[in-house]
């Protein structure tokens, strides 16, 4: 009996080695590791790109690329190609590390090559997928080459000072457009939404100075506006006008708060929108002893200006960078919508009522 159950026993270990052999055998080859990992110190991670076009159409790329074993030193390498892509493999040829486009922040794209169309390039970022489609594209007013060796002279973290200047908890403003690349992407591919690019430039006695967004409409720059009408397109858009302050003759005033209702409809083949604009503000301080009556009105007076000419702008550039098409899809066939920019946009009639509560009225008693 005893002998049974120690053959028994003996049987049940040799059945559970062998199903554990069998386990280990099949699991051998999953477990490969990461084979084609390479250490940071082997990659060159850019965090700015620049693209402009060269005499023969070809493209120029400007990469900004800070040491991995120093963040305060920065390398500028350039390089020419037929697409990015070849630019992007000579570089990694020519360098001591591969270069990965995984962290990059920044596309500054040159004005002469955004007014020439980009839509090759935005459709080249979106099918490679080397770079997010969350990186922010900007717009140079200068030379692609002197714009990067200024900002190179003027500090050595180039590429940090750039990118905290676009940076929602740094240094960005609500005068400045913030658009990515699949926002431009979606643009080019829509009969009603068009997009805002900030334009930049190296500045005078800052290391950046912003003039302004440039108008895109199918990938291509046709216009631009000042950075007081990119503020009310981005309050259009919904993104908070916090921090903006609005000076006028009588007063200056903080903008806090901002919401924005629409009401749409066609009528014998014309497009008509009525909007809504509600301001919170707080009054920072004021010239003599205006009433609140007329800080309001002041204020409600230049809000309206700023868009007034915003729309009269994007209406003769038949850019719709408001998207006010959106509010139209509902209203509108698809072939309708399809001669939108052209038909309805430049003939709409649009209104627009602005509310200015005062929430705060700091320090000033006699107000």
């Amino acid at each position: 009996m005893k002998e049974k159950m120690f053959l028994n026993r003996t049987a049940g270990i040799y059945m559970r080695f062998c199903l554990l052999l069998i386990l280990w055998m099949v699991l051998i080859p999953l477990l490969s590791g990461c084979w084609d990992n390479k250490d940071i110190n082997h990659r060159s991670l850019p965090i700015i790109m620049g693209v402009s076009l060269t005499d023969d159409d070809r493209y120029k790329l400007y990469l900004n690329i800070p040491a991995t074993h120093d963040s305060n030193t920065i390398t500028v390498v350039s390089d020419t190609g037929d697409t990015i892509n070849e630019i992007i493999d000579h570089m990694s040829m020519n360098m001591e590390s591969q270069v990965d486009l995984l962290h990059l922040k920044i596309v500054i794209v040159d004005k002469a090559f955004a007014q020439q169309g980009m839509d090759d390039l935005i459709s080249s970022f979106n099918r490679s997928r080397d770079i997010s489609n969350k990186t922010l594209i900007a717009i140079s007013d200068q030379d692609m080459q002197h714009f990067f060796d200024e900002m190179k002279a003027k500090t050595e973290r180039s590429g940090r000072v750039l990118y905290d200047f676009f940076e929602k908890n740094a240094g960005w403003n609500p005068q400045l457009a913030d658009t990515r690349i699949w926002q431009m992407f979606r643009s080019i591919h829509s009969y009603t939404h068009d997009v805002i690019v900030p334009i930049i430039r190296s500045g005078q006695s800052t290391n950046i100075e912003c003039m302004g967004a440039a108008i895109i409409k199918n990938g291509r720059m046709t216009g631009r506006i000042s950075p007081g009408e990119t503020l009310v397109a981005n309050a259009f858009y919904g993104r908070s006008a916090n921090g903006k302050i609005e000076v006028m003759d009588i007063a200056t005033v903080q903008i806090i708060g901002n919401k924005l209702t629409h009401r749409s409809w066609v009528q014998n083949n014309r497009a008509y929108l009525r909007s809504h604009l509600k301001l919170k503000v707080t009054i920072l301080d004021a010239k003599g002893h205006p009433s609140q009556k007329e800080i309001t009105d002041n204020l409600d007076k230049l809000i309206t200006a700023r868009y007034q000419q915003l729309i009269k702008e994007t209406q003769s550039e038949q850019a719709d960078i408001l998207a006010l098409g959106q509010y139209f899809r509902n209203h509108l066939t698809r072939d309708q919508l399809e001669v939108w920019r052209s038909e309805y946009y430049p003939n709409m009639d649009f209104d627009l009522k602005i509310t200015t509560i005062i929430e705060n009225r700091g320090n000033l008693k006699n107000l």
